[in-house]
């Protein structure tokens, strides 16, 4: 289970960080499973397994949290293998229950915030930002939104599928390289967040441009995501370079080709945090 997670993480056919912290953390559930000699065998195991799991994905802040958290709950906590097992179970139902909730409860505040009418730029997929859209509407807001098709994987396209399916919301699909036409019709942009580090948002590549032309043309930024994922300096964030197939099928002789995963938006241009703690100005996080 361990190893499969790992697998699915790196290859990121799991595409919401909160998600992606569920399934790591679930994963230590097999180590219950297994017979150890000594509490002092097991705890090496966890260590081991969260060292595997934490570099399978080094920019999601969710999960290095998630992770962390079982190891300094259960290592030189416990006085026998038995013991640290039902510790782990619990950290595992609690931290669980952190992530989902505080994800949720981000929503629910977002949510909070919608008007009838709107009109809001999205980009790329998050659960988060399409959980308070949903909220927002189910409370009687009409809502028109712009999803941008975030190349080069078109996770957009999934966005604006799901929000298809949702009562009272207008969704309208465009090119990334649309976003200044789509912006001047926006009363707001509103993102989802892989995390926060001290002065720098980051987000899927393409939010910096949104971000950037949203404040040239006086659009709010917004961004919502659970508190987890706002940290500190202790957090290095490691961007992602994938394949560049994903970017042109047939390599081209001396063409190289980039293919990052996350851009790094200074913090300055977001008019607006949004998390399960509340709503706040950049500068009071």
């Amino acid at each position: 289970m361990i190893d499969e997670t790992v697998a699915e993480i790196e290859e990121m056919r799991t595409h919401s960080s909160s998600t992606v912290a569920i399934k790591a953390t679930r994963a230590f559930e097999e180590l219950l499973d297994r017979e150890y000699t000594s509490r002092t065998a097991f705890e090496r195991d966890l260590e081991q397994n969260a060292g595997v799991l934490r570099r399978a994905n080094p920019s999601h802040a969710t999960l290095h949290n998630a992770v962390r958290e079982l190891e300094d709950a259960v290592v030189g906590n416990a006085d026998d293998v038995a013991s640290a097992k039902e510790l782990l179970r619990e950290t595992i139902d609690r931290v669980i229950d952190d992530v989902e909730s505080g994800k949720g409860t981000a929503a629910e505040n977002a949510a909070e915030t919608f008007v009838d009418g709107e009109t809001i730029l999205t980009h790329d997929f998050s659960t988060t930002v399409l959980a308070a859209v949903e909220d927002a509407a189910t409370s009687g807001c009409n809502l028109a939104v712009y999803v941008t098709e975030a190349r080069p994987r078109y996770l957009g396209r999934k966005t604006a599928r799901t929000l298809a399916g949702i009562d009272r919301v207008e969704p309208t699909l465009t090119v990334d390289s649309a976003m200044g036409h789509a912006l001047r019709n926006c009363d707001r942009v509103v993102l989802g967040m892989t995390c926060i580090v001290e002065e720098t948002y980051y987000n899927r590549v393409g939010t910096f441009p949104i971000a950037a032309t949203a404040r040239r043309l006086d659009v709010p930024v917004v961004v919502v995501g659970s508190g987890a994922k706002v940290v500190g300096e202790e957090f290095v964030f490691e961007n992602e370079f994938r394949s560049g197939s994903e970017v042109m099928l047939e390599p081209v002789e001396g063409v190289t080709i980039e293919n990052p995963t996350y851009d790094a938006i200074p913090l300055s241009l977001v008019d607006r945090v949004i998390t399960d703690e509340g709503s706040f100005e950049p500068s009071d996080l």
